[in-house]
């Protein structure tokens, strides 16, 4: 009786061990992944070699923090999304008209940051950088909070959302460093 007893018991654990490993690939692979912030691009949002988890399952919508494939290098890259299908954009005098309306960023540096980050955009409008006068469907428009330090749709364009891995939900703050973000 006693060696039968031990076999249930190492097959309860192996299905215990194997459920585990099913349900870590499920989550990693189609719900949630780790990932790390390479750069200062989406400074002071984010800082380079932040860990962060990604939802893969979210609706990506207008100002999320999202990480995709780049579309001009084997990258991944974490930029905000400023313009969703059917917006306008235009910045003036570093300000943000999102179809006509000026919009706040609170998420950049302020002018009075001491910070050596720069705060300026640049004056253009999407049909300028894209040829679109409206973000078409299936892309996006994305900028890095960095704006003077940012690989973004300033430079590569549109975004087209198969290249969307998935939103930034999660951010990890080391014990060794609790005073972050500053």
């Amino acid at each position: 009786m006693e060696g039968s007893s031990i076999k249930r018991e190492f097959y309860l654990l192996c299905k215990v061990i194997l459920f585990a490993i099913i349900a870590i690939f499920v989550v990693k692979n189609f719900l949630l992944s780790p990932s790390v912030v390479w750069g200062e691009s989406m400074q002071p949002t984010f800082s380079d070699q932040d860990k962060i988890i990604v939802n893969k399952v979210s609706t990506i919508d207008r100002f999320d923090v999202i990480v995709f494939h780049a579309p001009d290098s084997d990258n991944y890259y974490v930029k905000r999304v400023i313009g969703v299908p059917g917006d306008h954009i235009e910045y003036k005098n570093n300000i943000l008209y999102l179809n006509g309306k000026a919009i706040d960023e609170p998420y950049l540096l302020s002018e009075n940051s001491s910070s050596n980050w720069s705060l300026q955009t640049g004056d253009f409008t999407l049909e300028e950088l894209t040829g679109y006068s409206l973000i078409p469907e299936n892309t996006y428009f994305v900028l890095g909070d960095n704006r003077g330090n940012s690989n973004d749709s300033r430079f590569f364009g549109l975004l087209h959302e198969n290249a969307v891995i998935g939103e930034v939900t999660f951010r990890f703050y080391p014990f060794n460093n609790i005073g972050r973000p500053k």
